[in-house]
Formats: C-alpha cells, sequence, structure tokens
C-alpha cells in the first residue's frame, strides 16, 4: 500500500469533514472551523492518499507561546477503514518533520483522557502527557494535553 503525503487545500473541505465526522462524531470540529484552520497563514495541513483516496489528513498550526514559537496539532483524522496501516503515523511524522524545519522544538495537541487508543499511539510517537484538562471537551469530558519535544 503506497501512502503519499501532500499539502490540504480549501477545495477538499467537504471530504475533510465527512472524515472528521466519522472520526470524531458529536465531537466533530464544525466544517466553518475547519475551513479556518485550512486556510490561516500559520496553518500547516496535509492529507494522506492510498490509491488516490484521501484516507487522513492532520492540521497543526505553529505560533508565538512565551517567546517560543511551538507547534500544535489541531487534528488528526484516518477514516476507519485506512487505520492501523500506518497513515496516522506519516500524517504526524510529515508535520513534525516541517514543525522541525521551521525551527519548533515543542508540539503539543490534546486527546481525550478515556481514549486509551489515541493515548498509546501518540506515546508511541514520543508524546508525554502534560497536564489534565478538566471538562475540556464538554461538562465531565476530560482531556489530557500531551507534549513532544522534536530534533
Amino acid at each position: 500500500m503506497f501512502i503519499s503525503i501532500q499539502p490540504a487545500k480549501i477545495d477538499k473541505l467537504k471530504i475533510l469533514y465527512e472524515i472528521e465526522d466519522k472520526c470524531f462524531g458529536e465531537d466533530v470540529f464544525p466544517e466553518d472551523y475547519l475551513a479556518y484552520l485550512l486556510s490561516v497563514p500559520n496553518s500547516i495541513s496535509l492529507i494522506a492518499r492510498v490509491n488516490e483516496e484521501i484516507a487522513g489528513f492532520i492540521i497543526g498550526l505553529f505560533y508565538n507561546h512565551e517567546r517560543k514559537i511551538i507547534g500544535h496539532v489541531y487534528t488528526l483524522d484516518v477514516s476507519p477503514e485506512y487505520r492501523r496501516r500506518s497513515v496516522g503515523s506519516r500524517l504526524l511524522n510529515e508535520l513534525e518533520r516541517i514543525f522541525a524545519e521551521k525551527g519548533i522544538h515543542t508540539c503539543y495537541l490534546e486527546t481525550h483522557l478515556d481514549d486509551t487508543v489515541a493515548r498509546s499511539f501518540y506515546r508511541k510517537h514520543g508524546y508525554a502527557e502534560a497536564e489534565m484538562l478538566k471538562d475540556y471537551y464538554a461538562k465531565g469530558k476530560h482531556g489530557i494535553r500531551l507534549r513532544k519535544e522534536l530534533s
């Protein structure tokens, strides 16, 4: 299976939103927010294609925080039929590579506290749990912030 990684563009918004909805259900980002994330100048947005089909995407932003530029993964989505085939790993690795090229040394992301699959995936990729986020997703739906130092 050949996975190609390419920049994501706003013209793919509909398919990206469909994938986001499959992945996150009631916690889906609204379509207009995805459009915003894809279009801001400090966004790095990538799609993964398998046999020309969009299998997943990642959106990260970089910005100044306490006099340092940091990277923040806003969403990493892989269609259910392409999970456990390295699509997510390829997307995350490429985003981190681009962040590092821009001189970004620290990357953050958040996930549900009870999402053991996501937490394990990110630990496997070198992320450490940094902060518990009470009621982050909704009342009683806690999150966890993870952090990674990039080389």
